[in-house]
This record gives structure tokens, C-alpha cells and sequence, in this order.
């Protein structure tokens, strides 16, 4: 985007109609992204009746920690319009978490206060990453990063087709209505983002999602009798299920905080360019450090008040290049529909009852988006034999210990929570190997994070 399609920039401040039209287009484009990683864990996890409470926790920090990245406290935010939002990168090490204490015979209580526990915990290595951004060149890569990226979109296809199917335990998995709906609502998204108009294109997935549902309540697949049993506002509780700790679900979760500070800076990078801001030099990277470590400071926050890891997003950077909108006091509307929102149950309870095939159709698609993205990074790379074989070898043992996890069976249990995620396993291993592999001559560039 030309500075000149900019119609308001960083420290304009946008009339309240202006404001509040810009920060609907922000929740619009982000609010599927939040509610949903909070959704397949309750699902998967049998905690269906703490969904309602979970959802609206996970829109209110969303909002708290928006407010945070927007507004900055000292060195805390990045002073961009940076909506904060639950992590798909977490998905899978926190359902291995959830799922130890389930075999254990460990009840919903049992099971939160674990991952609570070690996303409270977890926190602090994004923290204190935050202040080592300088000293990361080597592994602050488009390469390490796309494979990452590439991972975590593959790894959670099995959940979405999971869902587009009926949903894990359902009695009529894989049935010809499932397929139907799940298949519909996909096909709609697809028509909706390939149409002219940015709003709609903007939109697709969200549409999808209530046609979908709206398809289901003709068919008599949807009732909403739960929702009067919903309190008719949700309180935030610090540690309502408890506090809990293992080693070894933490270090998976604490690995993974370092990948999503890798990818947040990715983000405020592309924020920044919308912005029309500088990409190098002091404050770029003044800006940057203050955003990785609010993530880390809201992921504190998003754990005590009972929801899951919260990271930067990048849906609402198109937001920004398609509005022209870029001033921050926008994050602060968007901020305060958030928390609202996140305060009343009834809206948890509405997306609750959505069909497990509509939402299987809908992150099919969002997560074959980030595998995409992934992809594309790496293909921004000019590939030689040494960064070949550094995204072999990673997908190949991140992706191989997904599709046959029982080559795991054998090791220490430390071992299995920590390599058992294809995220983790894929992650580590392309760190490893740029860290070990000499780069040629023609690969050495210069680190746009430098002063």
C-alpha cells in the first residue's frame, strides 16, 4: 500500500463511526480465529459443559490483551493495531496434555488446571525471548519459520476432517449428511472467497460458518435448549479450575513459545509495512521486542483467567491495507468489542451449538490456509542443497511422528510429550539444523532486525 491510500496513520484518531466501522471489519476478520482452537479443545477433550464459560474467557482476554498491544505499557506492546487472539500453534500439544489426564482418569477440573498450569508457566520463555530478539538472527528465518508454519497448518487438517465428519466419538461418523453440510458449507467458502468484493472475499468464512448453521437448524440439527441455562454474564475468575504442573507437558508448550515468537515477529513485520512504518533499525526493533513480549505478558494473563495462549494475528493486516485505516486508537474500539462480547455467555453458547460438519468445513479451510502460507514462504527461499535438506529432514520427522506416533512408544515419557507434536518435533529439528549446518557464502544476508 502507497502512503497515500493511507486515510488515517498510526497516531490519527478516526471519528467514532469511522472508528467503530474499522474495528467491526477487525472482530469480523479475527473472531473465528479466537473462538475456534477454544472450541476443538473443549470438544475433543469431552468438557462440552465449560465451552460456554471458555468461549466467552477466551473473547474477553482477547480484547484485554488488544487493549495491551495497542496502547503500550512502557516497554510492553508494540503500539500497533495488533488484535491478540488464541493460538492454533498450541493445538496439539495441549490436547496431548489434556488427553494424558483424561487416560488417567482425570476429570475437566483435573485436566484445565494442567494446561492452565503449564501455559502460565510457558509464558515466560516468550517473555524473556522478547529480549533476545537481536541475538536470534541465525533462527529468525523465512525458512525456519515457513517450515513451522507448514507444519502446524498440515498437523490440523486431521482435526478439521475429523469435525467435517461428526466429530470425535460422534455415532454417525462419517455419514452422508456430515459429509453433505461439511462439504457445502467448504464449497460456499470457496465461492465466496473467489467474488470481487473485499468485503464478502473479507467475510467468506464467517458467512459460511451461519449458513451452515442456519442449514442445520432447518434440517432439525440444531437446538439452542442449553442456551437457557447460561448464566446471563460471565464473571472472569483467576484459576477457577485450579493450578497444576508436569515437566513433561511443559516443554512441549514451552518450545512452541519460542515458534510463536518467531511467528509474531512476522506479523508486526507485516503490520508495520501496512502501517507504512520502517522494517529496520531501532524502532522497528523497539517495536518489535514490545510486541513479542506483550504476547508473552497476555499469554500470563490468558492463563489466569482461564483460556489458552494468546499470540499476535496477522488476519487484520488486510484489514488494514483494504480500510486504509491504520490508527491505533482503532484497537481500542476493537479492544472494547471484544471484551464485551466475551462478558456474555450466550454468545459461547451460541457457538457451541454449531454443527461439528460446519465447523469442520470452515478449518478445513482456514487451516489448509496457514499450511499455504507456510508453503509460500518457503518458496519466497532460493532453495540450495543445504536449506533442502534442512526442510526435508524436518517435515519428514515432523509429519512421520504425526501419521505413526507409535515409533515414540518405547521411549521415556519425557521424551514422547516432548517430540509426540509434529509442531514441536519439526520446530526443533529446523532449529537444530540451521544452528549446526554451515550456511554457504551466497546464503549470508544481512538481518532486517538489526540496528
Amino acid at each position: 500500500m502507497a502512503q497515500s491510500e493511507l486515510l488515517y496513520e498510526l497516531d490519527d484518531r478516526p471519528g467514532v463511526i469511522q472508528s467503530l466501522t474499522a474495528a467491526f471489519q477487525h472482530v469480523l476478520a479475527s473472531f473465528v480465529g479466537i473462538i475456534t482452537p477454544t472450541l476443538i479443545i473443549g470438544t475433543a477433550l469431552g468438557m462440552e459443559s465449560e465451552i460456554p464459560y471458555l468461549l466467552s474467557m477466551s473473547l474477553f482476554v482477547s480484547g484485554v490483551a488488544t487493549f495491551i498491544q495497542a496502547r503500550t505499557f512502557g516497554p510492553v506492546g508494540s503500539g500497533l493495531i495488533a488484535v491478540q487472539g488464541t493460538s492454533f500453534a498450541f493445538l496439539g500439544s495441549i490436547l496431548a496434555a489434556g488427553f494424558a489426564v483424561k487416560a488417567r482418569g482425570g476429570g475437566s477440573d483435573e485436566i484445565l488446571a494442567l494446561i492452565f498450569g503449564i501455559c502460565f508457566f510457558g509464558a515466560f520463555v516468550e517473555i524473556f525471548l522478547s529480549q533476545m530478539i537481536a541475538r536470534m538472527r541465525r533462527i529468525m528465518t523465512p525458512l525456519v519459520t515457513g517450515i513451522i508454519i507448514t507444519t502446524i497448518g498440515i498437523s490440523l487438517i486431521k482435526v478439521a476432517m475429523t469435525d467435517l465428519a461428526g466429530g470425535f466419538g460422534s455415532e454417525n461418523f462419517g455419514a452422508a449428511g456430515n459429509l453433505a453440510l461439511g462439504g457445502a458449507v467448504l464449497g460456499l467458502i470457496i465461492a465466496l472467497s473467489s467474488v470481487r468484493n473485499p468485503w464478502i472475499r473479507l467475510s467468506a468464512i464467517l458467512i459460511g460458518m451461519v449458513a451452515g448453521s442456519l442449514t442445520a437448524f432447518v434440517l432439525g440439527d440444531l437446538t439452542f435448549g442449553h442456551l437457557s441455562e447460561l448464566p446471563a454474564i460471565a464473571v472472569p475468575q483467576p484459576f477457577k479450575y485450579g493450578f497444576s504442573f508436569e515437566w513433561g507437558a511443559f516443554i512441549p508448550i514451552a518450545i512452541i513459545y519460542l515458534l510463536t515468537a518467531l511467528e509474531t515477529s512476522g506479523d508486526l513485520t507485516a503490520n508495520s509495512l501496512f502501517c507504512n512504518l520502517p522494517v529496520a533499525g531501532p524502532q522497528y526493533l523497539k517495536r518489535l521486542k514490545g510486541g513479542i513480549l506483550a504476547d508473552g505478558i497476555n499469554s500470563l494473563i490468558a492463563a489466569t483467567l482461564n483460556t489458552f495462549p494468546n499470540t499476535t494475528f496477522g488476519q487484520n493486516n488486510a484489514v488494514i491495507q483494504m480500510t486504509g485505516v491504520a490508527s491505533r486508537s482503532v484497537g481500542f474500539y476493537v479492544a472494547g468489542l471484544l471484551v464485551v462480547i466475551g462478558l456474555f455467555p450466550v454468545v459461547g453458547g451460541l457457538i457451541q451449538a454449531m454443527p461439528k460438519p460446519v465447523l469442520g468445513g470452515a478449518t478445513l479451510v482456514m487451516f489448509g490456509t496457514i499450511a499455504t502460507a507456510g508453503v509460500r514462504i518457503l518458496a519466497s527461499e532460493p532453495l540450495d542443497r543445504r536449506k533442502t535438506l534442512i526442510i526435508a529432514t524436518s517435515l519428514g520427522l515432523g509429519l512421520g511422528v504425526m501419521m505413526v506416533p507409535e515409533v515414540l512408544s518405547e521411549a521415556p515419557v519425557l521424551l514422547q510429550n516432548m517430540f509426540g507434536s509434529a509442531i514441536t518435533t519439526a520446530g526443533v529439528t529446523a532449529i537444530t539444523l540451521v544452528l549446526l549446518l554451515p550456511e554457504t557464502k551466497q546464503e549470508e544476508k544481512t538481518d532486517p532486525v538489526d540496528e
